[in-house]
């Protein structure tokens, strides 16, 4: 048996090197999945595992012999690297340093972003943790001002045909199926953007994207973790803050292209595979203004379990 997602259904095959292998018991150590066990203090199968390996490659990671291989699920030897020097990692300080730096950055300067600067962006997401691999996550690239303007246009024009969605009508008969809160982040959220949205485009100006000059809408499939999208967004938001670029998450856009004919054939033209529970869209671009000060932010509840 195997998990199964979008790109395969299939289980990983587990190769020992018996030669190679020290019978460290490492590699049992790491597998989530009780798929090996020390026998004859050699590394073996277990054949009891609870899913079938799923290709994390956690035991091919930690071998310190080389002993073992995973092929399938879209891992294999090839993929293996060495990890970089630990005293090249981030401190903390660091790192909060470019937490506090960044702002949501909705006003850019006229230049595009450098292809291979985007490129590194998206290396970057990749390496984000998934809720099950291989990735489910898919990814559409504008890399240019003019290619985002299009899709928005587009959008736009999607949007114009289900304007009903937003209407009082369907919000009266929907209330009592998502509820007070569902009843006023439409109306006082949603159906003002989408108006907002079509009016804007229509006196052609870009309130969607802010006429940035890239980004990257990050979707999940059907089998994906609703986080994984939004998770691999927000790695990919740090590592376009560590090349300079500023930033903006804009979660308006995901939900009005999962129904109905004329998202659909947004979906195809723009090569979106799946409906997706959960995605966003990245925007980028050099900042035109600076910010001198940071806002200090909370969450909404705390509680620290005794």
């Amino acid at each position: 048996m195997a998990i199964p997602t979008s790109r395969t259904k299939e289980e990983s095959k587990i190769i020992i090197d018996h030669e190679k292998c020290k019978g460290c018991g490492l590699c049992v150590e790491v597998c989530s999945d009780s798929d090996l066990v020390v026998k004859d203090k050699k590394a073996a199968l277990s054949g009891e595992p609870f899913f079938g390996c799923i290709g994390c490659g956690q035991c091919m990671a930690v071998c310190p012999n080389g002993a073992i291989v995973i092929e399938g699920r879209f891992l294999s030897q090839e993929d293996l690297f060495n990890l970089p020097a630990e005293e090249q990692a981030l401190s903390y300080e660091s790192l909060m340093a470019l937490f506090q730096r960044r702002r949501s950055i909705r006003v850019f300067k006229d230049k595009e972003v450098e292809r291979d600067v985007i490129d590194k962006v998206i290396e970057a997401a990749k390496t984000a943790p998934m809720g099950l691999p291989p990735s489910d996550v898919g990814i559409v690239v504008f890399d240019t001002r003019e290619k985002m303007n299009r899709f928005v246009k587009d959008y736009c024009e999607s949007l114009k045909s289900i304007r009903w969605f937003v209407s009082n009508w369907f919000l009266t008969i929907m209330r009592p199926f998502w509820g007070k809160a569902g009843d006023e982040m439409f109306r006082k959220f949603l159906r003002p953007l989408v108006l907002k949205y079509i009016s804007e485009m229509e006196a052609g100006r870009n309130i969607v994207t802010y006429d940035a000059p890239a980004g990257i809408y990050f979707y999940g499939s059907q089998y994906c973790d609703p986080a994984d999208p939004i998770v691999a967004a927000t790695y990919a938001m740090t590592a376009a803050e560590s090349l300079g670029l500023g930033t903006c998450m804009l979660g308006g856009v995901h939900p009005f292209i999962q129904y109905g004919k004329a998202a659909r054939k947004l979906r195809d033209k723009y090569g979106i595979k799946f409906k997706s529970r959960e995605g966003l869209i990245l925007i980028m671009g050099h900042r035109r203004i600076k910010y001198k000060k940071g806002i200090k932010r909370s969450f909404a509840n705390t509680f620290t379990v005794n």
